[in-house]
């Protein structure tokens, strides 16, 4: 069984505050000798209520003045750095709420748009929106374009890319093939000829150099439909 949530308000009854105060008195005391005992940390509790004459102390009146004094000797800088009342905790969440509340807003307020432009695509006429609506719908249909061309661009580069390089593989291959044929001209070699040093048979005796690319590139210069 799911515990009931409490509404955090002043308890109007004396005896279910009363009661409520020893409770939650003793669960607190629980808390903070479990947060010293697990996490080995120095921590006291003081408690003042109107049911008693003198204040509880955890661990013990020793104990609470150690924490103090230990408290006390750090910069006043550093005693106010994390600490918090009642109106300024109530401050920051209520900020907080706030700007819950304006994201909401704003998110139904682009639903409600993007609905009435939809309808309008569908054919429904623009007669009857006010001046608000009309520029809440032509900021939204102008931010969906740029959307829609910041897609199209992004599906673009992969072609780019690959029309480059198929491109780039066929200007090597032809500049391969030029230089090839162009050594054969030059070098007119007989039957039994060799491309190189002199051999039997050798024509101009003259050697082929070739350039190649780094070695990056060698896929690519041989990339064809015979050479994959």
């Amino acid at each position: 069984m799911t515990r009931k949530k409490v509404k955090l308000a002043f308890i109007t009854n004396d005896s279910a505050r009363k009661a409520t105060f020893k409770k939650r008195k003793k669960g607190l005391m629980k808390k903070v000798s479990e947060l010293s005992t697990l996490c080995g940390i120095d921590a006291c509790a003081i408690v003042y209520s109107p049911y008693e004459s003198l204040p509880e102390l955890w661990p013990d009146g020793r104990g609470a003045h150690r924490v103090l004094a230990q408290f006390k000797s750090m910069p006043e800088m550093e005693q106010s750095k994390k600490m918090v009342n009642q109106e300024s905790f109530i401050s920051h969440r209520i900020a907080k709420a706030a700007d819950q509340l304006k994201k909401l807003h704003k998110d139904n307020r682009e639903k409600e748009i993007s609905h009435l432009m939809y309808q309008c695509l569908t054919g429904k006429e623009l007669q009857g929106l006010g001046v608000a609506e009309l520029n809440d719908m032509g900021w939204l249909v102008d931010h969906n374009l740029k959307e829609i061309y910041k897609r199209i661009e992004g599906l673009k580069k992969p072609a780019a890319v690959v029309d480059g390089s198929v491109q780039r593989a066929a200007l090597q291959q032809q500049w391969f093939t030029d230089q090839w044929m162009g050594n054969l001209s030059d070098g007119q070699q007989g039957v039994g000829g060799s491309f190189g040093h002199g051999g039997a048979g050798a024509g101009g005796g003259d050697e082929i150099i070739m350039q190649f690319n780094d070695g990056s590139n060698h896929a690519a210069m041989w990339s064809n439909v015979f050479f994959p």
